[in-house]
């Protein structure tokens, strides 16, 4: 397959994976906007909740994360055996991981909020948030790894068309729920709790029935007999470093959720506000590495290192670009786009010098991105986490609590901290790929030797 071929697939594969993402991201943005005309309260209850619950997903795409990426590798090199034996047991542990965290986030969802400082004002709608949409998270569970299934083999556009779907199942639900409409009760969060756990239900349900009919029909006991072990190992190997980074990562982001707590309802709610916008911006980089780590990954598993690398700094320079412009846009437009969710003219205020030094955050976020992501495609997964851990305590949360609270800063303070990890991390990451280290990382050579 030649250069031009691979950015013309890399572009087919972008496409329906930014649609895709975008309409993820809305499913969480619908629940803030129309609790805004609710509330500013809810949203920062919600919010919160959205913050542990971002953490719960990460724990399970331990599985998935570590399937798509070997799947990515044995399509290229033709093992089809050993692609569905590592799906198989993804579904497997995904499924009864799931269920027992689920049933942990419904008991315990009160004790957990106590422990990340929610105040008692917005415990009611914070406890009631999480218990509906956590006991019912298992779904998710099982939606990541038949969406990892589907991307790694290139058929992109069934995750697209689902998320759609249940997109606009989510914005109905919650119009009908939250605000009482079409004769029924208005229940307000506890109505976009329900709503949001009924899409993700119904997600799940859309993605399995299509992952049967057009990619592996079955798994015939006779592959899983004896048990393929050395799959096992391979998913761990690549699981525990990229789960653990992201689940730092997010842990990270709680502690910092509690230290925003602290400085007041208003800082908690235009953390909230922001976040939902900023997503959008980073949209386009989340997209086009995921499409481009699908094919890395098939390069790598055929042995092509050189075209991988050619591949990857190609999507990188396109992800710079449109980021940073993006991110110009968000901060130029910031004060109208934030009048429109809040009429609090401190949560404006701060929102508004929030997506100011949110441009320069992203410049670094896009090169962690990216380098974290594509090096993780090629199996390289220890490094990116040990820098990750480090830096993502010692900067983002270490440096972020003492601008922002002791020395007064605020929460922007606090992203001044945040830019400085991402823009630390970034400049590591890429001299890791610029290293070619990777390259010995790969999982075929591996299992061609058993």
């Amino acid at each position: 397959m030649t250069d031009t071929s691979l950015k013309r697939q890399l572009k087919v594969l972008t496409v329906p994976v930014f649609i895709e993402m975008a309409l993820v991201m809305m499913l969480g943005a619908v629940d803030t906007v129309m609790l805004s005309r609710y509330s500013d309260n809810s949203v920062a209850a919600v919010g919160l909740d959205n913050q542990l619950m971002s953490l719960v997903f990460l724990v399970y795409q331990f599985f998935s994360m570590g399937a798509a990426i070997l799947c990515a590798q044995y399509i290229g090199a033709g093992l089809r055996k050993r692609l569905v034996q590592v799906v198989g047991m993804a579904i497997v542990v995904n499924f009864l991981l799931g269920l027992v965290v689920s049933a942990l986030l419904f008991f315990y969802a009160e004790g957990l909020l106590k422990m990340m400082g929610l105040r008692p004002e917005l415990m009611g709608d914070g406890v009631t948030y999480l218990r509906l949409t956590g006991a019912l998270s298992f779904f998710q569970a099982l939606s990541l790894t038949f969406s990892a299934s589907l991307r790694s083999a290139d058929k992109v556009v069934y995750p697209m068309v689902v998320t759609g779907i249940v997109n606009v199942f989510n914005v109905f639900g919650n119009y009908a729920l939250i605000f009482g409409h079409w004769g029924c009760p208005q229940l307000g969060v506890e109505g976009a709790a329900i709503a949001t756990a009924a899409s993700r239900a119904l997600a799940m349900v859309l993605l399995a029935c299509i992952h049967f009919k057009v990619h592996i029909p079955r798994f015939p006991l006779h592959y899983f007999r004896p048990m393929p072990w050395q799959e096992l190992k391979n998913l761990l190997k690549i699981g525990i470093p990229a789960m653990s980074e992201n689940i730092s990562y997010n842990l990270s982001q709680v502690v910092i959720t509690i230290f925003i707590n602290q400085i007041s309802n208003e800082a908690l709610a235009a953390r909230t506000y922001c976040a939902n916008m900023i997503m959008f911006v980073y949209l386009f980089c989340l997209s086009i590495t995921q499409g481009g780590d699908i094919l890395i990954g098939h390069l790598v598993g055929q042995q092509r290192h050189q075209a991988a690398y050619i591949l990857g700094n190609y999507f990188f320079r396109w992800s710079m670009v449109i980021t940073i412009t993006g991110s110009i846009v968000l901060a130029l437009s910031g004060h109208s786009l934030l009048s429109a969710f809040t009429n609090n003219q401190e949560i404006i205020q701060m929102g508004v010098w929030v997506l100011v030094v949110d441009v320069f955050l992203e410049i670094g976020r896009t090169a962690n991105i990216f380098a974290s992501s594509t090096l993780r495609a090629t199996g390289d997964t220890v490094y990116p986490f040990i820098v990750g851990v480090i830096f993502q305590w010692s900067v983002a949360v270490g440096l972020s609590y003492f601008i922002g609270i002791p020395l007064g800063y605020g929460l922007v303070g606090m992203w001044i901290g945040f830019t400085l990890d991402e823009s630390i991390r970034g400049v590591i990451l890429m001299r890791r790929w610029r290293s070619g280290k990777w390259k010995t990382k790969g999982f075929v050579k591996v299992q061609t030797t058993i």
